[in-house]
């Protein structure tokens, strides 16, 4: 199967690799990720779909751009790939900031989305405290402008708080070489946006079919965590996915292809 990249909107663009023919299912990658994360999703379900994974603004290969971030943004420059793929509703497939960005993106544009699938996403950062906002990005952002590091050096720890305790090597090694290729400027905006963003209150209005997966390791978005999500979501399927952490489509990806392709089969024509 063929993929091509291509580059979407203006100020900033995005790259946007696709493949496949029929209806659009588009793949959002979380706060530490590219493009690249969905490696062993693309090719499989470009056979039957178009197939789309993107590097979000100031992510892998697309533009970093002035100013502060609001957490919209980035549905916005999703709303720009839909109108070039001349797509009015797609399949979301969310994983982590991936699937918060897809319930804002339902949030602001519900006629636009098909249906949702939710891998380790919360939907709220709406508890914290002004303080505790702070000290969230401060602490993940001082390695960074103050200590002198690099987004290399604090990866392998990074990536280890992701997987399962028996992580596979190989994978392991992926999560480290995308946390490796963040940029600094556009990941610290990222984070202090995530720390206002709250969708808790759209959970109960979705009306359109969802899946929620959960890692059983998921150390970030526990399956309880999750259990309670889906329980939010009217008529939403939720699946524990075993053996893997927080990155469920690279640690076991033969696992989450069969269940999310199993419902984007069941509901492929609601999109268009």
């Amino acid at each position: 199967m063929t993929l091509t990249v291509d580059r979407i909107g203006q100020s900033p663009a995005n790259a946007v690799e696709h493949g496949g023919d029929g209806k659009l299912v588009m793949f959002l990658h979380g706060i530490g990720g590219r493009r690249q994360n969905f490696a062993a999703q693309l090719p499989v379900f470009a056979e039957t779909f178009h197939a789309a994974a993107w590097d979000a603004r100031g992510y892998g290969a697309s533009d970093d751009y002035e100013g502060a971030l609001e957490f919209s943004d980035f549905s916005r420059d999703m709303i720009s790939v839909l109108d070039h793929f001349d797509v009015e509703k797609a399949h979301l497939v969310g994983q982590s900031m991936g699937g918060r960005i897809s319930l804002d993106f339902y949030a602001l544009f519900p006629d636009r989305v098909a249906t949702l699938t939710l891998c380790g996403v919360h939907a709220s950062f709406g508890e914290f405290t002004e303080a505790q906002r702070r000290e969230f990005v401060d602490r993940r952002s001082r390695p960074l402008t103050d200590e002198g590091k690099t987004p290399a050096d604090i990866a392998p720890a990074l990536a280890s708080h992701l997987t399962a305790p028996d992580k596979n090597p190989e994978i392991y090694a992926q999560i480290v070489a995308s946390i490796s290729a963040l940029h600094v400027e556009s990941y610290i905006k990222t984070v202090e946006a995530t720390t206002h963003y709250d969708r808790s209150g759209i959970l109960g209005e979705i009306k359109i079919p969802t899946l929620v997966v959960v890692g059983e390791h998921d150390a970030l978005t526990s399956v309880e965590m999750k259990r309670d999500l889906a329980s939010r979501i009217p008529g939403a399927r939720f699946e524990i996915m075993a053996d893997c952490g927080h990155m469920a489509n690279m640690e076991q990806p033969q696992e989450f292809n069969r269940l999310v392709g199993g419902f984007l089969e069941e509901h492929r024509e609601l999109a268009r």
